[in-house]
């Protein structure tokens, strides 16, 4: 028998697959390869499939799976245990989606939050047990991982402000806010400047320098008229002992009487 085409339409109308298998799975190996060396050996394939099992939603589940890999540096000091980080991260992810205390707390301690009904617990302390949790270290660590920089989160506003400097400055009526404009856009689009470090090595010469070579020269002149009237032979002058006054930058020969 032929199955029609509204008949195969009407069977895969009925199936519902599990939300879980339209994404990729969280997988004990890249856990291990995320975390430090020192907590892998916390991870198990029992925790994984606890972890694969806390979101349905596919969607919310892969910002849960892609949030737990990424912000594992805060595990570096080993000092949270790898289920407390579990926990803290589905927290901060359903922060990032928009929830409020509140509801991030029910939503990742259903259980826990089902109990403080059950017994009755009043609904401000509720809210202090959900506001302590909030300021919790391990919480806060994943929050400062999240931190997109401002001028990166404001990309498109920077562009748009300077889309309306650029029309003041070709359109605009006032000579002075065309100016304004201009100015403003060569400011904000300015190369960054190279710094060069510059050394001046140079041998500046002061008075007591230059004194000291003139009188030099003049030993020298007067040695080398000495060697040509036979008064002063080289090996002499060669062995002669030459003292420096550099306070009154003056050449004394040793030898001399």
């Amino acid at each position: 028998m032929t199955t029609t085409p509204s008949a195969a339409v009407s069977t895969s109308a009925n199936t519902k697959p599990d939300p879980r298998t339209l994404v990729t799975l969280l997988t004990e190996e890249q856990l291990k390869m995320a975390l430090p060396d020192k907590m892998k050996k916390s991870i198990n394939q029992q925790l994984i499939d606890r972890i694969n099992k806390v979101i349905n939603d596919p969607e919310e589940y892969v910002h849960f799976r892609e949030n737990l890999l990424s912000y594992t540096k805060v595990m570096a000091d080993g000092k949270f245990k790898i289920e407390s980080y579990v926990d803290a991260v589905k927290y901060v992810s359903h922060k990032l989606m928009g929830c409020s205390n509140i509801e991030a707390y029910m939503k990742t301690f259903p259980d826990k939050y089902n109990y403080f009904l059950s017994q009755g617990v009043a609904p401000k302390d509720i809210a202090s047990y959900v506001t302590a949790y909030n300021k919790g270290k391990l919480v806060n660590l994943i929050y400062e991982q999240t931190l997109i920089p401002v001028h990166v989160l404001n990309m498109d506003l920077y562009q748009r402000a300077l889309n309306v400097q650029a029309d003041l400055m070709q359109n605009a009526k006032s000579e002075k806010v065309r100016s304004d404009a201009a100015n403003s856009i060569l400011t904000q689009l300015r190369p960054p400047e190279v710094k060069k470090v510059e050394l001046d090595i140079g041998l500046k010469e002061n008075d007591a320098i230059r004194s000291l070579k003139e009188e030099t020269m003049r030993l020298a002149e007067a040695q080398r008229l000495a060697i040509a009237s036979g008064a002063a032979d080289a090996q002499g002058i060669a062995h002669q002992r030459i003292m420096l006054d550099m306070g009154d930058a003056e050449v004394v020969n040793a030898n001399a009487p």
